[in-house]
């Protein structure tokens, strides 16, 4: 299962930033639910500190949503697998990837990720149409190094917000502003960069 990322609705509090990655959660049979998701972090801790909390902001209608209201803890990931959030955003998919049980959490830890971040929800706040879920992050995990920059795959996570924009913004603009994201891909980027692409330009037609 799959869900979009969240759209900023509201200014970022002083000293905060918002870094992309993958949640995964519980679905109410225990299965691994995936959502594309950019959490509120602590800046500090984007410049060589601990991240040692999260505030989650998941659509109240959402699965994801549901199952953090049912089973307050999951899973935070950072990965530079674009094609991963470009499958995610655009429903495509076909079955959840490598993953195996938390150690702290009940939920599940993405084999293939960079550095993944179990976590308990300590205050909530769905008094609006995106909730506000404050969460402590229980235990760290190191995957795979992250090798560097690249901007095809800085484009494809720009041109997957966009396609979860697509109600607001309207396909034409949508489709405006990928053409202008593909030169970045077509320059940078390699096979799996190209094949994110092709998904959310299918998905924008």
């Amino acid at each position: 299962q799959t869900c979009a990322l969240p759209i900023s609705a509201a200014p970022m509090p002083t000293g905060s930033m918002i870094l992309e990655g993958v949640v995964a959660t519980c679905d109410a049979s225990g299965s691994v639910h995936l959502a594309a998701m950019g959490p509120e972090v602590a800046e500090a801790a984007c410049l060589g500190g601990a991240i040692e909390s999260l505030v989650l902001k998941p659509f109240e209608t959402s699965q994801t949503a549901a199952n953090l209201a049912r089973l307050p803890e999951g899973v935070f990931h950072l990965t530079d697998d674009c094609l991963l959030i470009a499958r995610l955003v655009t429903g495509s998919l076909d079955a959840p990837p490598a993953c195996r049980p938390a150690a702290e959490v009940r939920g599940w830890v993405l084999e293939e990720m960079c550095r993944a971040y179990e976590f308990r929800v300590v205050a909530a706040d769905r008094s609006r149409e995106r909730g506000r879920l404050e969460a402590r992050v229980v235990k760290v995990h190191e995957g795979r190094p992250f090798v560097g920059f690249n901007r095809a795959r800085h484009a494809v996570v720009e041109g997957a917000i966009l396609v979860t924009r697509l109600h607001l913004l309207g396909a034409e603009e949508v489709a405006r502003q990928l053409r202008d994201l593909r030169v970045l891909v077509e320059k940078t980027g390699g096979e799996r960069e190209h094949e994110a692409f092709r998904l959310l330009e299918q998905r924008t037609r």
